[in-house]
């Protein structure tokens, strides 16, 4: 087993020479055999490891001993310890289950050691069997190719899986054969999580009636869609220049380009400009970007969406995606007199300005308002015969209702 995830390491390149790594490890047989095997190996990348527990604080004395036994875990092999505790309680709102949020806990911590700079990679202790269960969860909530590739064996953020490569049965088997010791965490087994049903429940029934071989069937298949995914990353690399435009945070598209796309550069151009406009939050749903698309395939008129984390807005032909403190805010009132001929800084614009009469500037009048345009402006342009509002100006032009 050693061998084989050796290989799978040096396929994925999950490390370089000399990089330091937190190994984060719970107690359970997973973990352990996680941090037992980079031990083994860390020599061959000359691996300098640290280990990191999280006490959730939701299993009382059983969690604090999984801390303790985890410290002796890393003492035994002579290795630093890193303990951070939650409480979960406090942070299982907003939307979220407590799977969700223990979740959510533990990437932030991983996230934060790695921010800090003190380690290089988190390596965590998912194997292929947790693979398999993902890849069924998420088929059964609907999900789409991205869903499908679930976890990567290396991520863009620094956090690694070496043991994808092996199933939980092997992980246990190769510790019991070492007499190496774990620990058993008792909410594995409470059937009022969704995952634990679906471990001990579906996927034997589906094995039993469908397919034996279903685990390594469902990581198979995330593997192939993880390398779709890695190539429509670097086609997004490229095809994201081409059609986004505006100033961070905002994107802006434009609409008739992106309706003649086929639908799947469509729809994962509209992906990343969301995920670009809403920074590291959680990707939105497959509807959010089918409502998107819906807004660019439209023959005419203006629209607008009111997405979580995003503003979407269409005028003539341009869709706008922004925070919605951006979006909202817009430019406020501004005003400034000028007296005398040179630069002139309009704070309220964002740039500044020259002004120098032409000819003997009599026709002047003393002072001059340079301001924004508002509602109800108008004047009579050249060649016309009445005055002329700037909106109806702004809409012959198809300026956009964010550039006026």
């Amino acid at each position: 087993m050693i061998e084989r995830v050796a290989s799978f390491i040096e396929r994925h390149r999950m490390f370089a020479s000399g990089q330091r790594v937190g190994v984060a490890v719970s107690g359970g047989a997973d973990s352990v055999c996680l941090l037992e095997t980079l031990v083994e190996l860390a020599p061959r990348w000359n691996l300098r490891l640290t280990v990191l527990h999280l006490d959730h604080g939701l299993r009382g004395e059983e969690s604090r001993e999984d801390a303790r036994f985890t410290a002796r875990l890393a003492a035994r092999h002579a290795l630093p310890f890193e303990l951070a505790e939650a409480h979960l309680p406090g942070t299982a709102g907003g939307g979220l289950n407590l799977e969700e949020a223990a979740r959510e806990v533990r990437r932030g911590f991983f996230l934060e050691q790695l921010g800090r700079g003190a380690i290089d990679r988190v390596a965590l202790g998912h194997t292929r069997s947790d693979q398999a269960e993902t890849v069924l969860y998420r088929l059964l909530r609907g999900t789409g190719p991205r869903g499908l590739a679930a976890m990567s064996p290396l991520r863009a953020d620094g956090i690694v899986r070496p043991l994808l490569c092996v199933s939980r049965q092997e992980v246990r088997e190769h510790l019991r054969a070492r007499g190496i010791a774990w620990r058993e965490d008792s909410s594995n087994l409470d059937p009022h999580f969704a995952r634990n049903r679906i471990r001990h429940q579906l996927l034997p029934a589906l094995a039993r009636e469908w397919n034996p071989e279903l685990e390594a069937a469902l990581a198979r298949m995330a593997a192939v869609m993880q390398d779709e995914e890695d190539w429509w990353e670097k086609e997004l690399g490229r095809l994201a220049p081409a059609f986004f435009s505006g100033s961070p945070p905002e994107v802006i598209l434009d609409a008739a380009r992106l309706a003649a796309l086929h639908p799947a550069a469509a729809r994962r151009l509209v992906r990343r400009a969301l995920d670009t406009v809403r920074g590291g939050a959680p990707p939105l749903g497959f509807e959010h970007v089918e409502q998107v698309l819906e807004l660019a395939l439209r023959s005419r008129g203006d629209g607008r969406l009111i997405l979580p984390g995003a503003d979407v807005m269409r005028s003539f032909d341009w869709i706008r995606l922004a925070p919605p403190a951006a979006a909202g805010a817009g430019r406020p009132n501004y005003s400034v007199v000028v007296s005398a001929p040179g630069p002139v800084a309009i704070p309220g614009a964002g740039f500044a300005i020259s002004v120098e009469p032409e000819g003997n500037g009599r026709a002047l009048p003393a002072a001059l308002e340079i301001r924004n345009w508002r509602p109800g402006d108008a004047y009579q342009p050249a060649g016309r015969r009445e005055p002329v509002k700037l909106k109806t100006l702004f809409q012959e032009a198809r300026i956009p209702l964010w550039e006026r």
